[in-house]
């Protein structure tokens, strides 16, 4: 099995000693994988395992603060961390500019197969370059792989102005049909693309009020053209202007450029994710922490207003002939048959990962609620495996599928202690990295070890697994804290 690239999306990242966790072995290594798949999602290398990556826009580089780096941990046999490590910065010899005070290169990465080999290539965000005069301007880099983990570099996109902040945000995918990746690439107050990452060729795809923020990203094929469409969420709340959007884009082969052609205004998501989770074989939408910010006469864009507490869950289904949205799901953490109990500042639904983790053809959805308290820890963390199912993530009864289920760092097998602050679930991933042919859930808590941060391993979405710190992959000391984990890569 091959994971399918449905959600490239990017969300936002000392030793675990303290807690006394261990780093073993992943598991019972799988059997090794089979050389005629297609190429993985993040095999950098070309070994027939997903790697993990990581970006760390508050790493200090050379003394200079916050000028980031991007971690990579191979995957192989046991899992990511016994089996290599790159730790790439700017000063890398491969990589265009310098690390300088403020770059944040590493504050979004995603993986893509730019080049067309069997090697994925690593994109990555540095929002706080400044270009020339330009302050923050942004840029984007892609770095390509190779067998012996990467090669060349070349810069795909370049701010125009100060506080352009290219990079804040990133989503890769053949939005255009012609086979070749192109990026969507988050700023500030815009989103431009680039149909030729192999040059920093951009062109604006939207501009709007975003109060400062990143945009929300997420692909899938929404229209039902055969092509990825992307999903774009932002808001900002400062009056007078007080505005909040979804809205999708898809291309249009006419006009030579992407087109709006679904809106839902009004409702507000942290995290975004596609899959087909009613398995009718028609994309589906998942909106985490999906809440209504403004008071304009809409009604419910994020469903329901009694399951906002805690943060709601709001899936619109896609169907046919443009169908996509007419029906709808929304849930929380005091729905029928929901692991936990809604409470204010939970998060539920703050970061989202999908895949098929049992290949029942029925899409799975793992939402972190990184506020969760965990008896008296406040924020330390947890996320929630939701099974999808013939009528989405719940059952025709309104309640949540058999086989839903919770996980902490209290919970059996997961390693660690659940401590306030943590913030365990912040952020999701999934990839094979043991190369058995089941899609392996990282789950991030840059929180931890006073803002270290870590990243668990969980081979088939279950407890067990293993974790990779800053301190077990040797990473320098920062001048600033790590919250290795807070920019998870997909």
């Amino acid at each position: 099995m091959t994971l399918r690239p449905r959600t490239l999306a990017l969300a936002a990242a000392t030793a675990l000693a303290a807690t006394g966790l261990a780093l073993p072995l992943a598991g019972t290594a799988g059997a090794a994988p089979g050389a005629a798949d297609a190429p993985l999602v993040s095999d950098f290398n070309g070994d027939g395992y997903d790697d993990l990556f990581v970006g760390v826009p508050s790493g200090s580089v050379g003394g200079e603060a916050k000028a980031g780096y991007v971690s990579v941990v191979f995957g192989g046999k046991y899992g990511p961390g016994p089996h290599d490590v790159r730790r790439i910065t700017q000063a890398t010899v491969e990589v265009p500019g310098t690390p300088e005070a403020g770059d944040r290169f590493g504050g979004s990465v995603v993986a893509a197969h730019v080049d067309g080999d069997q090697y994925a290539d690593l994109v990555i965000g540095a929002p706080g370059e400044d270009i020339d005069a330009k302050t923050d301007a942004g840029s984007v880099t892609v770095l390509y792989g190779t067998g012996d983990g990467f090669a060349l570099a070349n810069t795909a996109a370049r701010g125009a102005a100060s506080k352009d902040a290219y990079g804040n945000a990133l989503v890769a995918a053949d939005f255009t049909g012609d086979t070749d990746v192109d990026l969507a690439i988050g700023g500030k107050d815009k989103v431009v693309a680039n149909f030729n990452p192999f040059a920093a060729d951009t062109q604006p795809l939207m501009t709007d009020r975003m109060g400062g923020r990143a945009p929300v990203m997420a692909t899938g094929d929404f229209d039902t053209d055969g092509l990825p469409d992307l999903a774009l969420g932002y808001y900002t709340q400062n009056q007078p202007y007080t505005q909040s959007h979804l809205r999708l884009y898809g291309w249009n082969k006419d006009e030579g450029s992407m087109a709006n052609f679904w809106n839902n205004s009004n409702g507000a998501a942290n995290a975004l994710a596609g899959g087909d989770f009613d398995g009718d074989g028609y994309d589906d939408l998942a909106l985490g922490n999906c809440r209504e910010i403004a008071d304009e006469n809409i009604t419910d864009p994020c469903g329901p207003e009694e399951l906002a507490k805690g943060g709601a869950v709001h899936i619109r289904f896609g169907g046919p002939n443009g169908s996509f949205g007419w029906e709808q799901q929304t849930f929380n953490q005091d729905t029928p048959g929901m692991p936990g109990v809604a409470e204010t500042g939970d998060g539920f639904g703050d970061a989202l990962s999908v895949a098929d983790i049992d290949a029942d053809g029925h899409d799975d959805l793992i939402a972190g609620a990184p506020g969760e308290a965990i008896g008296s820890a406040a924020k330390a963390g947890s996320f929630t495996v939701l099974k999808g199912g013939e009528m989405g993530l719940l059952d025709p009864a309104g309640a949540a599928n058999p086989g839903t289920a919770a996980y902490q760092q209290n919970s059996p097998d997961i390693l660690g202690v659940a401590q306030a602050g943590d913030l365990f679930g912040a952020a999701l991933a999934f990839g094979d990295h043991n190369g058995d042919g089941v899609p392996d859930l990282s789950v991030a808590a840059p929180g931890e070890n006073s803002a270290a941060g870590g990243v668990w391993d969980l081979p088939g979405a279950k407890a067990g697994g293993s974790v990779v710190t800053p301190n077990s992959l040797g990473l320098p000391a920062s001048l600033n804290p790590l919250a290795y984990g807070a920019v998870l890569g997909k």
